[in-house]
Order: C-alpha cells, then sequence, then structure tokens
C-alpha cells in the first residue's frame, strides 16, 4: 500500500510540475505576442499621426485648428535629431493598456515634419494648428500640438495674436478670461510662460527661447527648450538648402538679362544658417532676411 501510494503521489506531481511549466510557457508566449501586438500599434499609431499632419502642410488653412482623437490614453513623444541633411522629427507612441503603459523602441521619423510639443503630450483628444514660417522665402508650415486636457491662457496679448487665438477656436486655449487650471501665457507681467514680444523671446522653467516671427512665437510657447532649439537648427538646415537654390536660380536668370541683385545676400544668409548654434543667433540674421527680402519685392526678377 505505502509503495502504491508514493508512486501515485509521485505521477501526481509530476503532472502538476508539467502542467506548470506548461501553462508558464502559455504565459510567456501570450505576453510575448501582447507586446508584439502592441509594438506593431503603436508604431502604426505614430505613422498615421504623420500622415494626418499632411493637411496641415498642403493647403491647410492658417489659423485654423483640427483635432485628433485617439481610442485609448495616449502619450505622443517629440523627438528631434539634427543628423544629416535635414534631421528627424520623430514620433514615438505609447497607450495605455491594462492600467500600463506600453513600451516600444520603435520611432518613426520625417525630415520634413517640424512639430513643436512637450516632451510628450497626453491624452485621447489632441489639439494641432500650423503656421507657415517665412525666412525669407517660405521654410515650412511648424505644428503646435497640446492635448486637451492641458489649457493655456494668454494675457495682455497684442491684437493680432489675440485675433489669432480667437479665431482658432481652440477650446484648450483661452484669452484673458482664464481658468484656474490653466497655464497662463503673459506679455505685460509675470507668470509661468513670459513672452517679450519686443525683446523677441519667450521665458520659461527659467530659460529662454529666442524667436523672429509669430510662427516660431508660438513654437517657444509650446514647447519644451530642447525640442525647439533642435528643431530650429533643423529649419536653419532647410534655409541653408534653399538659399543655395535660390542662389542657383538667381545665377539662371541673369543669364537672360534679368539680375535679381542677391546672390552676395544669399551666400551670405547659407554661411550664417549653416553656423548657426541656437535661437539666440537668429536676430542677428532676420537683419540680412529683412534685408534680402525688401531687395527682392522691389526687383523685376523675383526669385520667390
Amino acid at each position: 500500500m505505502k509503495r502504491g501510494y508514493l508512486q501515485i503521489s509521485f505521477a501526481w506531481m509530476f503532472a502538476i510540475i508539467v502542467g506548470i511549466f506548461i501553462l508558464f510557457l502559455a504565459i510567456f508566449a501570450t505576453t510575448k505576442l501582447i507586446k508584439t501586438d502592441q509594438t506593431i500599434i503603436d508604431s502604426k499609431t505614430a505613422k498615421e499621426i504623420g500622415v494626418l499632419l499632411n493637411p496641415l502642410e498642403t493647403g491647410f488653412e492658417t489659423g485654423k485648428s483640427t483635432s485628433l482623437i485617439l481610442p485609448s490614453e495616449t502619450r505622443i513623444y517629440n523627438k528631434c535629431n539634427t543628423d544629416g541633411e535635414f534631421g528627424r522629427q520623430i514620433i514615438k507612441i505609447s497607450q495605455k493598456s491594462f492600467d500600463k503603459w506600453t513600451e516600444t523602441d520603435v520611432d518613426v521619423g520625417f525630415s520634413n515634419k517640424y512639430i513643436f510639443s512637450e516632451n510628450y503630450v497626453e491624452g485621447k483628444k489632441f489639439y494641432i494648428f500650423s503656421k507657415p514660417l517665412d525666412f525669407p522665402f517660405k521654410i515650412s508650415d511648424l505644428i503646435y500640438l497640446t492635448s486637451k486636457d492641458k489649457k493655456y491662457c494668454f494675457l495682455d496679448s497684442p491684437e493680432n495674436i489675440k485675433d489669432e487665438i480667437t479665431s482658432l477656436k481652440q477650446k484648450n486655449i483661452q484669452v484673458n478670461n482664464c481658468s484656474e487650471d490653466s497655464i497662463k501665457v503673459c506679455f505685460n507681467r509675470n507668470c509661468e510662460i513670459n513672452v517679450d514680444y519686443n525683446g523677441k523671446y519667450v521665458e520659461k522653467d527659467k530659460s529662454r527661447m529666442y524667436f523672429e516671427t509669430d510662427a516660431l512665437m508660438y513654437a517657444a510657447i509650446f514647447s519644451e527648450k530642447d525640442i525647439y532649439e533642435c528643431q530650429i537648427k533643423r529649419l536653419m538646415k532647410r534655409v541653408e538648402n534653399l538659399a543655395l537654390l535660390y542662389n542657383d536660380k538667381a545665377g539662371l536668370i541673369s543669364q537672360k538679362e534679368c539680375n535679381s541683385n542677391l546672390e552676395s545676400e544669399l551666400s551670405t544668409l547659407n554661411s550664417l544658417t549653416r553656423n548657426l548654434e541656437n535661437s539666440n543667433n537668429l536676430n542677428s540674421i532676420n537683419f540680412l532676411v529683412e534685408d534680402i527680402n525688401k531687395k527682392n519685392d522691389l526687383t523685376e526678377c523675383r526669385l520667390w
């Protein structure tokens, strides 16, 4: 009886151990499959966001806002690098699954997009608007990304800024009538984000970001400093290359006895933007940009 009892116990023990091992393998395989599926979903979502931004760059009316709604709580990570000829705009997505944020190493990159936001924005609904950057010719459309859950309130802003923000009709950006939980953007007083419209800089988190044109002012307001400075360098790479192209165009039309007289200035613009270190250098470049714009407007052979 004792030997039989021991044999039965061993058989049951062996079956339990095998069962636990099979169950472990099943759980492990399922977890890996879920992780793989979630990585695919995250990278696909990032690509779709990039595609959805295209209308903002091709005919989308300036000063109008659009929204992006995702099915689950999402973090959109905004990354930027300056490698290569034009650098890269990188989007990374993390979504909430079973009360945990997914982790993926998949980054989706674009060489022709410039998104300005915090390091990541979180929520289900996001607002997007864009403005073109002319410096002096059209460089690109700048895209501003914010979460519905994060409110901004502009105080004492110039009339042109107030009118533009009002026309956006973007529910998380207010003018003067601020809610208690909104981030204050001030032009004539001290608050979380301070804009010196005459000095052309935005001060936030104890650091300054310098701007030229309202397009870059909005970029500085809605961005983290590291993203803003990186995107400025990318934009100046584009200016550098476009200046060369317009210089070539100037040479071609001069052969047809139609001289723009801008070759020297465009060469200088190419050199200055190539050596730009940070946004603090924008002011010195802007003097040249304004001069080039005036000359191009007055010449009979306009380059753009």
